[in-house]
């Protein structure tokens, strides 16, 4: 699981269960009778609700993800290795070393570790070639396109 969204989840529902305490101990006491049956409907969706929108937010590309692909220069590399580094649900965590071409420079090497899914490994061997976007400010900030 991603780790910002296993920190979203566990954020969201610590501070349901300070609001869950708060509403039993201040303001379950003092509200009317017979509206507890909607309280607790309120508080649920409510936790639903900010959940989902926190999963929502935590769920998009980094800052600078969205930057590079806004911002960044097109290009392409050739794999000269893919070195398995372990294994994941949907795939396989590879380190892969690129001769990366941007136009308009000169081509010069990287390494990017990349979840490769199970179904595109044979599309990261040694000699493919993959799309790449580069960072205008930091050529050593590569984002893969499969």
């Amino acid at each position: 699981m991603n780790r910002r969204i296993a920190s979203t989840i566990a954020f969201v529902t610590v501070g349901y269960i300070v609001v869950l305490a708060l509403w039993l101990n201040y303001f379950l006491p003092i509200s009317e009778p017979g509206t507890e049956g909607f309280q607790v409907v309120f508080l649920v969706c409510l936790y639903g609700t900010v959940l989902g929108l926190s999963l929502a937010l935590a769920g998009r590309r980094s800052k600078t993800l969205r930057r590079i692909e806004r911002d960044g220069y097109e290009g392409w590399a050739t794999i000269r290795a893919a070195t398995p580094l372990d294994r994941t649900s949907t795939g396989q965590l590879t380190r892969l070393d690129l001769e990366l071409t941007v136009p308009g420079s000169e081509s010069y090497r990287g390494t990017v570790v990349y979840e490769v899914d199970r179904r595109d490994l044979h599309r990261y061997a040694p000699g493919e070639v993959v799309s790449v976007w580069v960072d205008p400010l930091d050529r050593d900030r590569i984002l893969l396109y499969p």
